[in-house]
């Protein structure tokens, strides 16, 4: 990594500060679910955490991604490495929502129907699910969503715990077996609304403000 922390930092006095949000480093991912006509639609999310084969996601609540899992609670979690971050970006503005909700019109979505076109990328049969996978992610987990919880403190968001039922990875990224080599894989992070990898910043998305 290319990253040098500021001189002093561990003698630096902290400020209290109120951030739009608190993207402070994570993994991006592209989930696939399945859309009611049976194609496949795509949402970036930057919001999730495993422990062993279980996943959960933060999912914004009125979206396609949540209204397709609550009627079919099966989805894929792509990743993509960071030289896919110009292929995400491409789909960050884009909704599979028709009419577009007002709040999303408001901060430049616009509807799109087929974001594998939309983005380069292409679409694969999944093994154990209906959601098609993304062939370009390294990583592609078949997942079934076993619960949908939308808290009373915050519902404009979903909390969605998953299962992993098939994993499947690009041969370039494994160290043999059934192990990911990490010195072969550099997940795409998104880091306060800019993209990183494991090196120095790539790029940022539409909604950076800084």
């Amino acid at each position: 990594m290319n990253y040098t922390a500021p001189e002093n930092n561990a003698l630096s006095p902290s400020i209290q500060i109120e951030p739009k949000i608190l993207y402070f480093g994570m993994p991006v991912i592209l989930v696939t679910t399945l859309n009611e006509d049976g194609t496949t639609n795509i949402s970036p999310l930057s919001s999730s955490w495993a422990l062993g084969h279980n996943l959960v996601l933060g999912m914004g609540f009125g979206g396609k991604c949540i209204e397709n899992v609550q009627r079919t609670p099966q989805l894929v979690i792509n990743v993509p490495d960071a030289s896919l971050w110009r292929q995400v970006e491409k789909l960050a503005p884009l909704t599979g929502k028709h009419p577009v909700p007002d709040y999303k019109a408001q901060s430049g979505f616009r509807y799109e129907p087929d974001k594998f076109a939309a983005a380069g990328l292409t679409p694969v049969p999944s093994a154990t699910i209906s959601p098609a996978r993304i062939a370009e992610c390294p990583l592609q987990i078949e997942c079934e969503v076993r619960n949908v919880t939308i808290p009373e403190y915050a519902p404009f968001f979903a909390i969605v715990e998953t299962q992993a039922i098939s994993i499947h990875a690009h041969p370039g990224i494994m160290a043999g077996g059934n192990h990911v080599d990490p010195s072969k894989w550099n997940p795409l992070i998104y880091n306060f609304r800019h993209y990183f990898g494991l090196s120095s910043a790539l790029g940022h998305t539409y909604r950076a403000e800084v």
